[in-house]
């Protein structure tokens, strides 16, 4: 009651959730029935993914956002895994780039058509191969390009380069159960991990140790969530003895005891936690449940301060959250959440009213923006930076995206050649080299020129239309 009783100045007091008219609605989604607690939904300014169920296989569905209305059942997906589909995320660095982890025991990663699919899609990118049992989680890299980590039943964590298609860290023996979640924390120097032996860890995944770690962060048996903050904590949700649903502030540095620790309620769904780093509030979506929670986080006591909630009849089978960019700022849209319900997935809107239609630049402080501040490589090496933000202030327009290119690396390149042999293994490698280099240039020539004929082509078509236009006129 405390956290209630005590009216604070806070701006996002009145937050107020909406759901959409049913036409704003994707409807006709056979939303996928496995039995495993990841989000089912990923969305970014351009697509909806959704994990839908499929036959023989995994498959899901990539629909740009203003595809609404009925999903037609022969409407393409996304489908190479040989079994079903249990995470899906996209990359932030590109937003036609999405990754998946399968109970093949296999990761993949896929470039969605600009417009979205006309046909299905069988052939990711890449296909990265190193777990040995269902992959449950894939985790993007916030700041440094093509960087994706993935969790999977066998307690592995492993961090893969995606432009070469090498799993670069493999973090196989710091867990001795489930993982049920992975997150970065700002800048990506970190991940924190909740496991089901109860303990929260948090992991330099360059150095391959543990940094802090606390057991029984959460008393019940129940499965646990744990995400990074902005500020360095550590928000989870768990279960007391009581089977309870608690939610709990952590200092990284003294994990001692918590900063802050809430029951909530009985109900035995996950809470999915959902965090804007822009104005620090957290949204809890429990599975199951047919509401939103939302808390702000602040520095001072009780630190984790009850706003509201959004409650609407249906339960949600799982939930997509839309990054800051694609938010629509003329409205004072501060989330947007993609609703999964058994056939059809709803977005739900967050706004704060204001009486005023100037940008409200107190309600949108620069984001995290498209662009990677690190190269893989550079991260790999020890680097580090913050996300690269941009101003909302005019709104987000998607920029253009490049293709996702996957170099691999010659094996042989990698292992150290005993004493003079390495002259003859590094001759064929040089010729190799030059002539790659050839090979590539020859390649750019034939897309160059491709490119002129194409738009040669298309110029064509226009001026055909237009004679045709003109000898309707005259023919009329």
């Amino acid at each position: 009651d405390t956290m209630r009783r005590v009216v604070r100045q806070s701006k996002f007091r009145h937050v107020f959730g909406q759901a959409v008219k049913n036409d704003q609605c994707y409807d006709d989604i056979r939303v996928s029935r496995v039995t495993w607690d990841s989000s089912f939904c990923a969305v970014n300014p351009r697509f909806v993914a959704i994990i839908v169920d499929a036959s023989g296989g995994g498959a899901f569905l990539v629909l740009p956002l203003h595809k609404t209305g009925r999903i037609d059942k022969s409407y393409p997906t996304v489908c190479g895994h040989t079994g079903p589909v249990l995470d899906i995320d996209w990359c932030p660095h590109n937003d036609q780039v999405i990754a998946s982890g399968s109970e093949d025991c296999t990761v993949m990663v896929w470039q969605i058509p600009e417009n979205g699919l006309t046909l299905s899609l069988t052939e990711p990118v890449v296909v990265l191969e190193g777990h040995s049992k269902r992959v449950g989680i894939v985790a993007w890299h916030p700041t440094a390009r093509n960087v994706l980590l993935s969790a999977g039943c066998d307690n592995a964590i492993i961090i893969w380069n995606v432009g070469t298609g090498e799993a670069l860290i493999n973090l196989d023996d710091m867990h001795v159960d489930m993982i049920y979640n992975v997150s970065w924390n700002r800048n990506g120097s970190l991940i924190c991990t909740a496991s089901k032996d109860k303990k929260v860890r948090v992991i330099d995944p360059r150095k391959q140790e543990i940094v802090a770690e606390k057991e029984k962060t959460h008393e019940g048996a129940r499965p646990m969530r744990a995400i990074f903050l902005a500020d360095g904590n550590i928000f989870t949700t768990g279960f007391s003895r009581m089977s309870e649903r608690q939610l709990a502030l952590w200092n990284p540095k003294n994990m001692e005891e918590p900063i802050a620790l809430h029951e909530m309620d009985t109900s035995n769904g996950v809470l999915l936690p959902f965090y804007d780093p822009d104005t620090n509030i957290i949204y809890l979506c429990g599975k199951g449940d047919s509401s939103i929670r939302y808390f702000e986080i602040t520095d001072e006591s009780p630190y984790v301060h009850y706003l509201n909630t959004f409650s609407s009849k249906e339960p949600q089978r799982g939930m997509g959250f839309m990054p800051k960019r694609g938010l629509d700022v003329n409205k004072c849209e501060i989330a947007r959440f993609f609703k999964l319900h058994e056939r059809k997935c709803e977005p739900i809107i967050m706004t704060v009213p204001r009486k005023s239609d100037l940008f409200q630049d107190d309600l949108y402080p620069d984001t995290a923006g498209p662009e990677a501040a690190l190269e893989a490589e550079e991260w790999f090496e020890g680097k580090n930076a913050d996300p690269l933000l941009i101003s909302l202030k005019h709104g987000y327009i998607p920029g253009k995206n490049r293709d996702l290119k996957v170099v691999k690396k010659n094996i042989l390149d990698n292992k150290p050649a005993g004493n003079k042999k390495s002259d003859l293994i590094n001759a064929p490698k040089k010729a190799a080299d030059a002539s790659n280099s050839q090979n590539d240039a020859k390649l750019d020539e034939i897309l160059k020129e491709l490119k002129s004929i194409k738009d040669t082509i298309s110029n064509q078509d226009e001026r055909i239309s237009k004679l045709e236009q003109q000898m309707a006129k005259i023919a009329d």
